[in-house]
């Protein structure tokens, strides 16, 4: 029994003796291991990162400049082979057979005089090879007219020297060694196609002028088609305060005659009583034409509501009766004076004519006076002659004579007058007579004269919905026009866009990127649009938010 039990210790000591040999070896190899791992970590330098893929581990070395110039190398050689491989044939064959090919007298390098460096890239021999300048100066690299690697060059040096002209950007790519075929238009192409170009230097869009409306081109009763506008303002004397007063004009868009009244100010209550003054004293209109000023969307506002409250058909039937149409208020989109040229000019007419009246008055102006001076400019003209050119030159035509059917007030002629000249019959004649000599005469001497274009005379690529656009401000600087995207074009008759409805950018967005506050739209002419971004062919700009 003792040798038996002597046996099974010597064993289990076997055992265990094997068990803490292996677990000494475990751990020798773990030691091993982890000082490999720390002295890799040592050996990696600090500006080095580590990139997993798939579970491995890569060490991620930056290049540095010899790679680089070699990357560079190789891709100029590969751009140069695919646009002037046939140079390459024809110089490499020269160099072989030390003669020169008549061949490359029929490229469009021919004049470079081109050469292979020793690394095989296309230069340009010239004329200044003693100039001590830099040789990459004296042999820039050729380069194509078009192609992505010129792009990206021209783009590089573009963004280098913070997006200056054509000719700086131009004269930085040759200093770095680059020859661009027809470099300047290249230049040109890319700076029309910058963004941060267009939003520092951008000219606004244009478009070609539309044709007159049929109410400037048509004979009718005078103001029967007419325009509003407000200017001054005048300040008059009442007694020891001082009060101002507002000139509204009123032109017929066909007979060019104005009318002026004065406002208190520029409520739409002021702009409503001058213009039931207005009607009173030249007779009902069909059409109203103004801008876009809050007075008149005021008047129009109350005036749609006063609308509904009337019957619209026995309003209707009554002014039928009299021969008239109910008339119509037709707004021009905001900032767009040009589309109202036709009274915006009589304005500066009327200026300059009170200028001069009241120059001759030496006291403060008072309400009395104010009125006699509109009058009197009033008079002045709508004695102005139409055109320079007149059929007959001692009358030449003006608006009094359709309005008065004379041009001056005349004292009483001298001589005798038959009882048969004050029959009510022969001065219904005359003032026919004389009505129809001036429709006569405005068709002959002044409707001709609208037909040249004296701007805008070419048509222009129209805006689309989604391009991004600046918005010209005259009062701010154009660093602080507002950003918009277009979001719906109005096309006219002939199919240009004009004007367009704008979606205004926000900056105030939450933490998702969503607006905070609501959308706001504005219409605007292109004419006050500097285009920044077309929309895009393939995947577009987003329209909704996310």
């Amino acid at each position: 029994m003792r040798k038996t039990d002597d046996k099974d210790n010597e064993e289990t000591k076997r055992t265990q003796d094997n068990q803490e040999s292996q677990r000494t070896k475990e751990q020798q190899e773990n030691q091993d291991t982890q000082k490999n791992k720390n002295k890799k970590q040592k050996n990696i330098p600090k500006n080095k990162g580590t990139q997993r893929t798939r579970g491995k581990l890569y060490l991620y070395v930056p290049v540095n400049a010899e790679e680089i110039e070699n990357a560079e190398t190789k891709i100029i050689m590969m751009f140069q082979k695919q646009y002037f491989d046939n140079e390459i044939k024809t110089l490499k064959s020269n160099e072989e057979q030390e003669t020169k090919d008549s061949k490359l007298n029929k490229s469009s390098l021919y004049r470079l005089d081109p050469f292979l460096d020793g690394k095989g890239i296309l230069r340009v021999g010239g004329r200044i090879k003693h100039a001590k300048v830099p040789g990459v100066a004296k042999h820039p690299i050729i380069i194509p007219k078009k192609g992505h690697v010129t792009n990206l060059i021209i783009c590089h040096h573009h963004n280098r020297i913070q997006h200056q002209g054509r000719g700086i950007t131009h004269h930085e790519i040759r200093s770095a060694g680059y020859w661009i075929i027809d470099g300047s238009s290249c230049v040109s192409y890319h700076i029309s196609k910058c963004v941060k170009c267009r939003k520092l230097r951008g000219i606004t869009q244009s478009q070609k002028m539309a044709d007159l409306p049929e109410d400037r081109l048509e004979p009718s009763p005078p103001f029967n088609y007419c325009s509003i506008d407000f200017f001054g303002p005048f300040v008059v004397k009442d007694r020891r305060s001082a009060l101002k007063r507002y000139g509204v004009l009123f032109t017929c868009n066909v007979s060019r005659a104005i009318h002026l009244e004065i406002a208190n100010d520029m409520s739409a209550d002021s702009f409503i009583n001058a213009y039931r003054r207005f009607v009173g004293r030249r007779g009902p209109i069909r059409q109203l034409q103004s801008d876009q000023g809050s007075n008149f969307v005021g008047a129009r506002t109350e005036l749609k509501i006063a609308l509904q409250e009337m019957n619209q058909e026995k309003i209707r039937q009554e002014l039928l009766k009299d021969g008239c149409d109910w008339y119509e208020i037709r707004m021009n989109v905001p900032y767009s004076s040009h589309m109202g040229g036709v009274w915006e000019r009589q304005i500066r007419t009327v200026r300059s004519i009170l200028s001069a009246l009241m120059d001759q008055h030496s006291s403060q102006l008072d309400d009395e006076c104010l009125r006699m001076f509109m009058v009197e400019a009033e008079s002045i003209v709508n004695n102005r002659p139409f055109t320079t050119i007149s059929t007959d030159p001692d009358q030449p035509i003006t608006p009094n004579h359709i309005l008065t059917s004379k041009t001056k007030i005349l004292l009483p002629p001298p001589g005798v007058f038959q009882r048969n000249d004050v029959y009510l019959r022969k001065r219904w004649r005359k003032v026919q007579y004389i009505a129809n000599e001036f429709w006569n005469s405005w068709r002959k001497s002044y409707l001709h004269n609208l037909q040249e274009r004296q701007k805008w005379s070419r048509s222009q690529k129209n805006l689309q919905v989604n391009d991004i656009v600046i918005i010209k401000s005259d009062n701010e600087p154009r660093n602080h026009w507002r950003l918009a995207r277009i979001d719906e074009v109005y096309s006219e008759d002939d199919g240009l866009v004009r004007k367009v409805k704008l979606q205004m950018a926000d900056s105030s967005l939450d933490c998702y990127g969503k607006r905070v506050k609501p959308v706001q739209y504005l219409e605007r002419p292109v004419h006050k649009l500097v285009l920044l971004l077309m929309k895009l062919k393939t995947k577009g700009i987003p329209i909704e938010e996310p």
